[in-house]
């Protein structure tokens, strides 16, 4: 890996991941709200940071993502969803990670391996959903999940050693998952950035268009 694109790097995992990457003396470029002004959900922002960039980049790795957008809590049932919270979790959830992806094509290299992921969830699983409740994150995830899928099978078209996966990190011990740990096991955001590399660092090229854990099993659509 030559040069990496983190968005979302002033997050947990982004942070940590930033981190871990930049240790390894990888060429290192990040972008977030805090310290670019980075704004995933302004179609505009978004395509002036990307266009900024010249690439290419081995790994470009979208960590952004909310369980909680403007006090809105997951819903316990679907007769708690709200129209406006729903649609705020698309837009950060599932409509900024694919403004990103618009860009991707002219930020991978076509003539080597490439990585291009972005985290989701397990809850965005419909075939592992035995629960219910948490209805707009769930689909949000989901979306995303079928977005990524999308942008895979177009890249593979161009790009034949590119890889583009949705990535679960587990769950991670954050300020974004603080209030929903309960008696979950949960991992340090360092352990889960070690984690998703050595998924990443694993990834085949025939691999591309699935999601995977921080293990590197397949996680069901």
């Amino acid at each position: 890996m030559q040069r990496a694109l983190i968005i979302g790097s002033s997050g947990g995992i982004g942070g940590a991941l930033s981190k871990a990457i930049a240790a390894r003396g990888v060429a290192l470029d990040t972008l977030s709200r805090s310290q670019t002004g980075f704004d995933i959900t302004d179609e505009s922002c978004v395509d002036a940071q990307l266009t900024a960039l010249s690439g290419p980049y081995d790994l470009i790795l979208i960590a952004t993502g909310a369980l909680e957008i403007a006090g809105a809590t997951p819903e316990k049932s679907i007769r708690a969803l709200n129209a406006q919270a729903m649609a705020d979790q698309f837009a950060l959830n599932a409509i900024g990670p694919a403004l990103v992806l618009r860009h991707a094509a002219r930020l991978l290299p076509k003539e080597r391996r490439s990585v291009i992921t972005a985290l989701s969830a397990r809850v965005g699983s419909i075939g592992d959903n035995r629960l219910g409740g948490w209805t707009s994150y769930r689909a949000s995830k989901a979306a995303l999940n079928q977005i990524i899928r999308c942008a895979a099978i177009e890249l593979s078209r161009s790009h034949k050693r590119s890889i583009c996966v949705a990535l679960h990190p587990g769950t991670v011990a954050t300020p974004f998952t603080q209030k929903y740990l309960g008696r979950h096991p949960s991992v340090a955001p360092e352990t889960a950035a070690g984690n998703l590399l050595r998924v990443i660092d694993n990834l085949q090229p025939n691999q591309t268009g699935n999601f995977y854990d921080w293990a590197g099993e397949q996680v069901p659509w």
